[in-house]
Order: structure tokens, then C-alpha cells, then sequence
């Protein structure tokens, strides 16, 4: 079992949090998060960042390091986080990675490819462009760039259509040309163990806790952030709702419906990403039969003497 990482992952409000802390313990592992908003610095309650009694149970990697200020991607999550797993499997037989971020956890177990960092002021220049005029002429800009990318992406998602622009005019070349999709070879063991609930037990949980958020003061936090709001770190569910509440667009408890909506439906995402990884093992914790410490054990340890 030795040289292995070890990825617990799902979606939202699944319960990932509590059983990376339990399997990290009884493996003499640490955390490294895979949570692409949890790794900026005093965005606790809106991430449910892990707590400071978590945080002691187990040491934790890439958990509030950033500057909400600091643009981050997983292409430089990639870079950081590969060379550090190498260096704990020398002190660790297993290392235990979570979270729930799709980019970030695909960066590690295939890799993505070489995209150039963007330039800050290309990306505040197309970032005006967007706030002024919208997303059609950065689509039409793309059209013109890259046409191939142009027919396959998703026109009606402004992230992924302003991101391909701005490595069109970063790189000089087209964005399609840049994407070979191939798969890495990595220096560990990777295994691969998914949560997923029954629907209406998830979305429950999810409702419930926005709740819990809203009373441990997340209208206060986004309060502090909001002249910061315009930073890509802060354009995330449970901050941008409220953002539109503190502009006047919508009552508080309109914005807090918003959060558990825009919460259910990336949790939907989020498994419809997932469930395309054929590699994964698939745990319910729904189903009130399973001994969910021991499989996850079991599977660890099969997989791990398969690889």
C-alpha cells in the first residue's frame, strides 16, 4: 500500500469533510484539499473550509494559503501539488486528497495541459469588455481565433468562453490547438473512492446546511468581501447571491434560496463530472448496510495491490 494517493471525492454537502478526517487518522496521513476556494485565506463559512479543530486532527495542505486577491488555477494546482505528493509519500505510505473541485482533482490524477498563465491586465481588459458590453463579443472574438473551440464549447458559460480567449491571445494560437488531453504518467498510486446520497438526502442536506451558514454569520463574512467582489475568488455560490442582495437586486432571503438552488445544481454537476470516471469506486452513504470505513479500506487495499 505504500506510494498511493488516496482520492475521496463527490459533490457538495455529501459528508466528504468527516471521512477524509477519519480515514486520513487511521492511515497516519495528511490532507491535501482539492477545493479551489477552500485554498484562499478567511473564506471560512461561505467554503465550509474545514474548522480549526479539524484542522488539528489531521494537518491539512493548501487550506486558506492564498490571498482572496491571488489568481489561482489548476494548472499552478497541478505544478504545486504533484511535487508535494511525491515528497509526503516518502514520510507517508498513503496520502489522502478531498474536496469536490473537478479541474483540481483531474489536474493531479491525469494532469491538464500546458496553458500559459494569463497576463493580469489581459484578463482585466477582457473583464471590462465582459462587464460592458457581455459575453457576445468575446464569442465573436473566439469565432474569429478559434473556430474549432468555438463549435464545441458551451456559448452560454462565460467562464469557459472568456478563459479560451484569453489563452487565444495569451499563447498566440488557437486554445484548441493547446488542448491534446492526454494523460499523465505520475510517480504514485492513485485510488480513486467516490460518496454520492440519494438525491432528496443530499439536496436536504444541502438546504440544511446553508442554513447552518447563514446563522454562523455567512451574510457578515460576505459583508467583509464585498468590495472585493469583482476577484474570480469571490464569483462563487454563497458569496455572489448575497453580493446581489447587498446591491439591492433581491431580499435576503431570496439570495438565501438562490444559494441552496445554485448549491443543488453544481452538486449536480459536480456527479454528472464525476460518474464519467469509469475509475472510480462508488460508496452510498445512504445505504444504512454499509460499513463505509471498512470499504473504503478494503478498496484502498485492493486496488492499491492491483496498480
Amino acid at each position: 500500500m505504500n506510494n498511493t494517493l488516496l482520492v475521496l471525492l463527490g459533490p457538495t454537502g455529501v459528508g466528504k469533510t468527516e471521512w477524509s478526517l477519519r480515514i486520513a487518522k487511521k492511515l497516519k496521513s495528511v490532507i491535501l484539499s482539492a477545493d479551489s476556494r477552500q485554498i484562499y485565506k478567511n473564506l471560512i463559512i461561505g467554503t465550509a473550509a474545514p474548522t480549526p479543530e479539524q484542522l488539528a486532527r489531521v494537518p491539512h495542505y493548501f487550506v486558506g494559503t492564498l490571498s482572496p486577491e491571488t489568481y489561482y488555477s489548476a494548472s499552478e494546482y497541478e505544478s504545486e501539488a504533484v511535487p508535494l505528493i511525491e515528497k509526503l509519500l516518502t514520510e507517508h505510505n498513503t496520502v489522502v486528497m478531498t474536496g469536490g473541485s473537478m479541474m483540481y482533482i483531474d489536474a493531479v490524477c491525469k494532469g491538464i495541459d500546458e496553458i500559459p498563465t494569463i497576463d493580469q491586465t489581459l484578463r482585466d481588459d477582457i473583464q471590462k469588455l465582459y462587464k460592458n458590453e457581455g459575453i457576445e463579443p468575446i464569442r465573436q472574438q473566439l469565432k474569429i481565433l478559434d473556430p474549432t473551440f468555438y463549435n464545441i464549447v458551451d456559448l452560454k458559460n462565460p467562464k469557459r468562453v472568456i478563459h479560451a480567449l484569453e489563452v487565444c491571445l495569451m499563447a498566440g494560437k488557437p486554445y484548441s490547438l493547446l488542448r491534446t488531453n492526454s494523460k499523465k504518467e505520475r510517480n504514485f498510486r492513485i485510488v480513486k473512492i467516490g460518496f454520492m446520497r440519494k438525491r432528496e438526502e443530499l439536496y436536504n442536506r444541502i438546504n440544511e446546511r446553508v442554513n447552518q451558514m447563514i446563522h454562523d454569520g455567512l451574510v457578515e463574512e460576505a459583508r467583509r468581501f464585498y468590495p472585493l467582489r469583482h476577484l474570480n475568488s469571490l464569483n462563487t455560490v454563497g458569496y455572489k447571491e448575497l453580493f446581489e442582495h447587498f446591491d439591492g437586486n433581491c431580499t435576503l432571503e431570496f439570495a438565501i434560496d438562490k444559494i441552496k438552488q445554485h448549491s443543488r445544481n453544481y452538486a449536480r454537476k459536480q456527479m454528472t463530472w464525476f460518474k464519467k470516471d469509469m475509475e472510480t469506486h462508488w460508496i452510498n452513504l445512504s445505504d444504512s448496510s454499509i460499513d463505509v470505513e471498512r470499504e473504503i479500506v478494503e478498496t484502498w487495499r485492493a486496488a492499491s495491490l492491483r496498480q
